[in-house]
């Protein structure tokens, strides 16, 4: 099909970046693009994002189970009690990634969360007060509209407010791509099946 999109068995429409990997069609379907106003699945989410540098998420996403498990289902305030025993802990843990970079700055994120819900009352409303104007995004999205869009003024203002709060592995590539993977934007392609069920799923969603 044209402009990034491919057919499937099931004769509906995605964009092409799935494949034919059916647990990656499930999170293209489900849960890409689609609005998140928890701050648990948020967190998850931002610490799974930094987890993904480097690597393909669909190898994240087939140790999102693992990851849980090892990170109190991200319950960041119990992940902000976690220490160097739980650290070692999980640089043995083979079904996760074993990075102690990345796992240092899970347990340090959780902790600034915690700060950060003490300072605006939820992670929910300081994230999403970074949603860009309509005016501020693409009139078409296809392929190359996609592929050209690796950060934004938007990822770009997130990454700073959070790193100047002490977070880490929140660049700006990382913050477009968590902002993509919890509807903050909707960045299906034009006449992908799952961009008219996001956009009514944004206009339905209740901003914090």
């Amino acid at each position: 099909m044209n402009d990034g999109l491919i057919g499937a068995t099931d004769g509906l429409a995605r964009c092409f970046w799935p494949g034919e990997h059916a647990d990656y069609i499930a999170y293209h379907d489900d849960e890409w693009g689609r609005p998140v106003g928890d701050d648990i699945r948020l967190y998850e989410k931002i610490c799974l994002e930094g987890f993904q540098s480097g690597l393909s998420w669909l190898t994240i996403l087939r140790k999102r189970e693992n990851f849980r498990a090892g990170f109190a289902g991200f319950d960041f305030r119990k992940v902000a009690t976690f220490d160097e025993g739980d650290v070692q802990r999980l640089l043995a843990d083979a079904g996760i990634v074993r990075h102690r970079g990345k796992i240092e700055s899970t347990i340090n994120n959780a902790r600034r969360a915690v700060e950060l819900v003490e300072e605006v009352g939820s992670l929910a409303a300081f994230i999403w007060s970074f949603e860009p104007k309509p005016a501020d995004r693409p009139t078409r999205f296809d392929r190359d509209t996609l592929m050209q869009i690796t950060q934004s003024s938007a990822s770009t203002a997130l990454s700073k407010a959070l790193k100047k709060r002490g977070w880490s592995f929140v660049g700006p590539t990382t913050m477009y791509a968590f902002m993509q993977s919890v509807g903050i934007v909707n960045d299906h392609l034009d006449g992908c099946h799952s961009r008219t069920a996001c956009e009514h799923a944004r206009a339905a969603f209740q901003r914090p």
